[in-house]
Parts: C-alpha cells; structure tokens; sequence
C-alpha cells in the first residue's frame, strides 16, 4: 500500500493561496531530497553511482539544484534543459545528453559545457563530428529489440524510435574510436514508471553482458553503464513502490556475476530517474469552481489538462483528495474536469470521492513529475505557477505563472504585428 499525503493542513494551505492563487505545483523538497538519498543508498555498493536527474520530468533549475546539492547530475534532451542545468550550477560531466533527432546548436552548447554526449543514431557520429566536434567521453544508447517487451509509455523497442541495434553499436564504438574518442560508456532506456524488481535487474544483466562483448570484441573497457531511468512510483493507493533495496541487491549480484569475471569491477553505475526523484513529492493543486449535473455529475476546477496532461494523454491514474476532507466517506462519484474544449480533459473518470462543494480546494497526487513539464497553452490556458516547500514550512515562488502578456509575446515586435 501507498499512503497518499499532503504536507500542508488546511490552514497552511489556504495561507500558501492567500499569496499564490490556484492552480499551482507544489513540490516537498524535504521529500525530494529523501527520494534520491534512498536511490543512493541502493547502490552505495557500486565502484561510483550517479543519478543524473532527468530534467524533462521536472524542467525547473531551482529543483535542479536541490537535487545537485544530493550528488546528482543531469540527464538533458534538448538546448533548453542543458541552458536549465547550467543555470542551476551543473556543468561538466555531471551533464548527459541523450536526445534524439538531435540539432547541431544542442551538440554545440554539450560540447561547450563538457558533458558526456550519449548517441541515439549510428549516423549521429559523422554528424556531431562536422557540426560541433567529438566529446572527451561519449556513449551509445542501445535498443535491445525485442529482447526487451517495452510498455504503453515507452512503446516496443522494435517499433521504438530510439537507440541503435546490437549489430549497429560495435561499429559505432570504432568510428567513435577512429574519430580520437578514448572514453566510453554504454547507455539503454527501455522501461518506463517500472516497479518491478525483476524488470531493473534483467536490465542489468543485458547491459553487463554487452559490456563485456564490448571488450572482448574491441578491447574497449567502459567508464560506466548508465540503466536509464523508468523507476516508477505507485500512483494508486494500493500499489506497492519499487523496493530499492532489492533493486540494489539484484543488480549488484549480476555485476558480481559479469562483470567480475571479465575484470571489469570499476565500471560506474549510472541512472537518469526524473519520476521516482521528484513525481510523489509534488501536487496539483486547484480550486472548485463549478458543479455540473447532467448525465453525470461534474466538477470543474479551474486547471485543466494544460497544467497535467497524464491523465487525458494515457489515461493515467492521479489520486484526488480534498483539503480539509481526508478523512470523509467518499460516497458520491464525480467526472473531475478542467475547461479545456476537449473531452478528454478530464483528471477523473467516475471516482468515488467525498461530497464537494464551490470553492474546495482539490488535491492531485504524484503531480511532481511529467506534469508542469507537459504542459501547452491550447485554448489559449496559462501555466501556472510551481512553489518549493522547505523542511522549516516556508514556501519559496520558483516559477511565477503565465501572464497574458507572456502568452502574447511571440505575437508582437516585428513588422505587421497586431498585438
């Protein structure tokens, strides 16, 4: 089971909204900081471990940071998230960027900031070469095929646009090598919000068994195995979390087994978490604006699938409570809406809930990842505002919320303007 909480009481919260009004992201840094120290602790046995936190799940620098403060690095995918992580004090190696389709500017401000630059495509080698030059330490993002089932989330690896195939990856390390590159490492992702033990751990074993061919067939000893991501959380109440420890255990008995043997005990281990690091330790939170009773009993908040997406995107499930209401007998059953012109834009789908009245202040769970990050501005709706809440109960503002005039800035300062 999986307590679902909310750090705030009533009256905190309605303190929090007397200065930030809804809707808004609130994130427990307390939380956070415990989630990554847990991970950690997992792999407290590896040679060198890092989480390079996966800045697409919460692209915020002040998050960034906190996280950096723990030992983590960054996983970027794009211009922006490399420019966030700098911001935020990570540079270096302790940035990986794995994007895919990649432009020439994101290899360019890689190189500048010295990350590792992690490949999606064989022919993205003649590609960084020509545009922004080879990285000191650089690896290879393997798509093992249908070694591997994949999800709903991340597709089949066969179908999945991303990575290279076995028979691609040793060609890729020799042009590498050609190109003057002496440092390597070896990347996957090919799971995604997993909490199965088994699935990390048979991962694992892929990885370090090619790790190995990798020396075997070019005398190629890697710096590190980066496992990717895809630690999921229990978002209903009645799922279990990964168990971490055993995670740990698991993997550290297949290095053991592999690794070992081939006398390559040094090799780091690596893992880009966003969910797991920041997903249960941020809400949504939103206020009742009106009631509907047609067909079906309605309740419409004044967020929408702009501020949280999941839910309308893959039928996600996040957990509702109702501030000040916990504990109440939830005997009535309400679609949870927001006011966008789609019908899908629903957080909720006849959940049973307790009675809401105008004005309530609703709760969305397990909000702190993929969740301002995926927000857009159809229907012309504004982000909203993210608030880090601190050990002491102080609320710090890390992102203000839209505006209109930040909605209308594209549309003015050129010539024909009309706003």
């Amino acid at each position: 089971m999986s307590e679902k909480t909310f750090p705030l009481s009533k009256e905190q919260l309605e303190a929090v909204i007397a200065k930030y009004p809804t809707p808004f992201h609130i994130y427990d840094e307390k939380a956070i900081r415990n989630n990554i120290r847990k991970l950690q602790a997992a792999f407290s046995w590896a040679p060198k471990f890092q989480e390079h936190f996966a800045v697409k799940a919460a692209p915020n620098p002040r998050l960034i940071q906190v996280l950096a403060e723990e030992g983590a690095g960054s996983d970027c995918s794009s211009l922006p998230e490399l420019l966030l992580s700098k911001a935020a004090g990570v540079v270096g190696e302790d940035i990986m960027l794995t994007s895919n389709d990649t432009p020439a500017d994101e290899f360019q401000k890689a190189i500048e900031l010295g990350a590792i630059i992690n490949l999606d495509d064989i022919s993205h080698i003649e590609y960084l070469d020509k545009h922004a030059g080879m990285p000191k330490c650089m690896s290879f993002r393997y798509n093992p095929g249908n070694l591997i089932e994949g999800n709903d989330i991340i597709g089949k690896p066969t179908e999945a646009k991303y990575g290279v195939t076995y028979d691609q990856i040793f060609e890729a390390y020799k042009l590498a090598q050609a190109k003057g590159v002496k440092r390597f490492g070896l990347h996957t992702m090919v799971i995604s919000n997993e909490r199965r033990t088994e699935g990390f751990i048979y991962t694992a074993k892929l990885m370090f068994n090619l790790a190995v061919e990798i020396k075997n067939k070019l005398g190629i000893e890697l710096e590190f195995v980066n496992l990717g991501g895809g630690v999921g959380i229990p978002y209903r109440p009645e799922e279990e979390p990964v168990d971490l420890e055993a995670v740990g255990k698991g993997i550290q008995q297949a290095y053991n087994e592999i690794l070992g043997p081939a006398g390559l005990t040094n090799i780091a281990i690596k893992m880009e978490s966003g969910r797991a690091m920041t997903g249960p330790a941020g809400w949504l939170v939103s206020t009742v604006l009106h009631e509907k009773k047609t067909y079906k009993d309605y309740i419409g908040l004044d967020s929408c699938m702009a501020n949280l997406m999941r839910p309308a995107l893959y039928g996600a499930y996040h957990h509702i409570t109702i501030s000040g209401k916990e504990n109440a007998l939830c005997d009535h059953i309400y679609d949870v809406t927001g006011s966008l012109c789609e019908n899908n834009d629903k957080f909720a789908i006849d959940r049973k809930l307790p009675k809401i009245d105008i004005g309530d202040r609703i709760i969305i769970h397990d909000a702190g990842a993929h969740g301002h990050a995926m927000g857009f501005n159809y229907n012309g709706k504004l982000r909203s505002a993210e608030l880090l809440l601190h050990e002491d109960g102080s609320v710090e503002l890390i992102r203000r919320a839209e505006t209109n005039e930040d909605y209308f800035a594209t549309l003015t300062g050129f010539d024909g303007a009309m706003m």
